[in-house]
């Protein structure tokens, strides 16, 4: 991110200020509107470790900001994340929304539920591994390239900043054996690089193990279909993934 601070960034690019932020993301057109808003999967973590993780539409929608009524476009980040209904969500403006989608670029979420952004540390989305470099509702997408597909991921979680990075996201990928599925766990930076993680904790239908140096755990199974998260305090959750155990 370039030694600022990734809220900063995001924040930066919400005020419509002059960001370091790569070349397509200012030429870039805004993406028309689709016939059928893109389904996302859309996770949410909070500091308390507690997860909402859902699968959405990422459909148009209003949202009050300041005692106005704002439009915010299908297919942004924002928009994902309202119809996630985490709890209520703070906006701050810092452009001039209005009643078109095109005008949301400057909307700013500074809470959710009662974890407010402080300092250098509060809330900011990435889409797949990668960490957005614009607004949540900016009509030009979270890289300037385009709006959400479907299919796509998104994680809003609160960034504790330090030394302008913040914690790492993870990553789970389970694969199913005769007696149980080994899980690797991988834990993703700004940029969306990984390293394996040791010490995270994966679990699902009443099993859990902890995972080696080389980011793997064993879990012991029955026969079935199964979601498995990956959790480590200081990190953030990744979304259940599923496996099937033969």
């Amino acid at each position: 991110m370039g030694g600022r601070s990734p809220l900063r960034a995001v924040a930066c690019a919400a005020a419509l200020a002059v960001c370091a932020v790569p070349p397509a993301a200012t030429s870039a057109r805004p993406s028309v509107a689709s016939a059928t808003p893109p389904t996302v999967k859309q996770l949410v973590a909070f500091k308390s470790g507690r997860v909402v993780d859902k699968t959405v539409r990422a459909s148009a929608t209003r949202v009050r900001v300041e005692g106005r009524r704002c439009a915010v476009g299908e297919g942004t980040a924002l928009a994902s994340l309202v119809r996630a209904r985490p709890g209520r969500i703070g906006l701050t403006d810092y452009g001039s929304c209005t009643a078109r989608p095109r005008d949301a670029g400057g909307l700013y979420v500074r809470s959710i539920r009662n974890e407010r952004a402080r300092g250098l540390s509060g809330w900011v989305y990435k889409v797949g591994a990668r960490l957005a470099t614009a607004g949540a509702a900016d009509p030009a997408g979270a890289f300037g390239n385009g709006r959400l597909r479907a299919g796509r991921r998104v994680t809003w979680f609160y960034c504790r900043t330090r030394n302008a990075s913040c914690q790492r996201t993870l990553g789970a990928e389970p694969a199913g054996e005769a007696g149980g599925a080994t899980v690797t766990v991988r834990g993703y930076d700004d940029d969306g690089k990984s390293v394996p993680v040791a010490g995270a904790t994966v679990r699902t239908g009443g099993a859990e193990a902890v995972t080696d140096a080389a980011g793997r755990a064993t879990l012991k199974l029955a026969p079935g279909t199964y979601r498995v998260r990956a959790q480590k305090s200081g990190l953030v959750a990744s979304f259940r993934e599923k496996v099937i155990v033969p």
